[in-house]
């Protein structure tokens, strides 16, 4: 019996661009309905309706594809989708860069009337965010409060008078950090109550939120996450003087807080969901541990210790009122600037203790007389990253989780203290070899103001502490300690080239190894001999380097910690080990440096 059904050919479902999709329905049209429909050129409808099929299964396609690529974080394009994977991966785009450096400020201070050098009373204090401007155009901001009654900053005569001779001005000079941008601020009318509730700022470029209030004078904290209820604020340190330590790091529970999101363009302020007048901070345990009803008996009966916090509702949301957001907005083209480029003070904020008390032209010749001046170029990359780039960035910050575990994560967390705190200058971590538990040892050292190595001092320490709270393993225990400070000298004998001048050369020796050693050891970090070889070869007119000798210096002006410099050498003599708990400092180049020339 002949077999007169038609023979089935499979169809490619691999097609899905328009060209292939049609060929696939002129083929199934040809082949299975060649008596419906014959005409298939380019101006008949037959042609009209499989087009419109194709071009239908070629957009379903590509959006097809489009969703799929952008579900994932290693095919994602679009650089906002990029943002929010990295964002469910702990990674916060922080959104346009900017550029930050190191001014020189001057001011000129008159005369004290009852005692040599400028009157302390006019010494001006230049708060945070006083603006500046380069010559092109381009704004920084001061990010810390520079006090010129400081005494390490330099004071010369000014002006003098011209028939006694006397001084009767001095000129002071300090030096502050400043980052590019300047401060704007918007007004947002906020309505009734709304859960989680979002707030888009409409100017760009913003790079920070400064602070938030509204009309009621609350203020909003800005949090890393919505779950978080502390913060640390900056409480000024009454002992300034004495440990030059600018503000205390102080812990304090929040109820109204905000979190910041960056997309490319746009900026958003988005809260939580608690009403006002609720108190979402600490709440009482009895409360909210148990709730077991109508039974004379107890079960094991467990509960979300976050509600502890009450932080479900992640903070209060305004309604009612109008918020004014401060903000800065990072330069909208390149921040750079070149040497003493930056050199006009634009909005100066200025404080004088007792200003009451003091003449008013005086007080405005002191702020008229400030300067500025960048004695080094403000540099730094400030293009927005591609999607390459910050998807290599949400990889890297994806296994740190923002706590610490390693040695390096205990290290990084204490150099991330903001400055105003303290400054550490070294940091090493190590563990307890004493201790049966598992105890940490950190070693930490400061500068003083001619950059030689000092102990940290108290203040600094308890910031330091309040600071690891908030990363620390919870069943790690951290003693912050002092390092011993090893001062070394160096003796070296050269063989000259010939016809080279020896004094010459030993001064070239002394300045090479001065700016070789010019910065500072870190903590437990071996001394080389062997590079003290490879950089006095490099000097021009040395022959050879006959003998290099290290001595360990004490004294009056140097630290009482003594070394056996010969029982702590590598067997081959090419560096001296130091103790992890020891720093090695060459404290005055200039004399510590000796050398020969035979």
């Amino acid at each position: 019996m002949p077999n007169n059904q038609k023979k089935i050919v499979p169809i490619d479902y691999t097609h899905r661009e328009f060209e292939s999709i049609r060929a696939d329905l002129l083929q199934i049209a040809e082949r299975f309905y060649p008596e419906s429909f014959q005409d298939f050129s380019e101006a008949s409808f037959g042609s009209l309706m499989i087009d419109a099929v194709a071009y239908v299964g070629d957009q379903l396609s590509f959006y097809l594809d489009y969703n799929v690529n952008e579900s994932f974080l290693d095919t994602a394009y679009q650089f906002n989708n990029v943002v929010r994977h990295g964002r469910i991966l702990g990674y916060k785009y922080t959104g346009r860069p900017s550029t930050f450096g190191t001014v020189a400020l001057f001011a000129m201070v008159p005369a004290s009337a009852v005692a040599l050098g400028p009157d302390r009373n006019y010494l001006p204090l230049l708060r945070r965010g006083t603006r500046f401007t380069s010559q092109n155009g381009q704004s920084f901001v001061l990010t810390e409060n520079i006090d010129f009654a400081a005494s390490k900053n330099p004071i010369v005569i000014a002006r003098t008078d011209q028939a006694t001779g006397a001084p009767t001005s001095f000129a002071i000079k300090a030096y502050g950090s400043v980052v590019s941008g300047f401060y704007g601020s918007e007004n947002v009318a906020i309505g009734v109550y709304e859960k989680f509730k979002r707030v888009q700022l409409t100017t760009p470029n913003i790079s920070e939120i400064i602070s938030i209030h509204d009309s009621e004078g609350n203020e909003y904290y800005e949090v890393d996450y919505l779950a978080q209820d502390m913060v640390y604020k900056e409480v000024g340190n009454s002992n300034f003087k004495n440990d030059n330590v600018p503000s205390i790091l102080k812990p304090y529970l929040v109820s109204r807080k905000f979190v910041v999101v960056h997309e490319r363009n746009n900026t958003f302020i988005q809260f939580g969901s608690g009403e006002s007048g609720q108190s979402d901070v600490v709440a009482d345990p009895q409360q909210v541990a148990m709730d077991v009803f109508g039974k004379d008996y107890v079960t094991d009966t467990t509960f979300d210790p976050t509600q502890l916090s009450k932080n479900q509702s992640f903070g209060i949301v305004p309604s009612n009122t109008t918020l004014t957001i401060t903000y800065r907005v990072t330069n909208p083209t390149n921040a750079n600037v070149a040497t003493g480029q930056l050199n006009v003070v634009a909005d100066p904020r200025v404080e004088f203790t007792n200003r009451r008390l003091l003449t008013p032209t005086k007080i405005n010749n002191v702020i008229n007389s400030i300067e500025v001046s960048n004695e080094s170029p403000i540099a730094g990359d400030v293009r927005t990253p591609n999607t390459n780039e910050l998807k290599q960035r949400i990889y890297d910050t994806f296994p740190t989780q923002n706590r610490a575990v390693t040695q390096a994560d205990y290290e990084n967390v204490a150099y991330r203290m903001p400055g105003k705190f303290g400054s550490i200058k070294r940091c090493s971590v190590q563990r307890d070899a004493s201790s049966a538990k598992r105890n940490l040892n950190m070693y930490v050292i400061s500068e003083d103001q001619s950059n030689k190595l000092i102990q940290t001092n108290s203040t600094i320490k308890n910031n330091l502490k309040t600071w690891l709270n908030q990363y620390r393993m919870i069943n790690d225990t951290i003693d912050i300690l002092d390092p011993y400070i090893i001062n070394l000298g160096v003796q070296f004998v050269v063989k000259p080239t010939s016809g080279a001048n020896k004094y010459t050369i030993v001064q070239r020796c002394v300045a090479s190894l001065k700016e070789k050693y010019d910065s500072c050891y870190y903590i437990g970090e071996p001394f080389y001999i062997s590079d003290v070889y490879s950089e006095l070869k490099k000097v021009d007119g040395v022959l050879d380097v006959i003998k290099v000798k290290l001595i360990n210096k004490t004294g009056p002006d140097y630290s009482s910690v003594s070394i056996d410099i010969n029982q702590n050498l590598s067997p081959d003599g090419s560096y001296l080990v130091v103790p992890k708990n020891a720093v090695v400092e060459i404290k005055f180049p200039l004399t510590d440096i000796e050398g020969k020339v035979r």
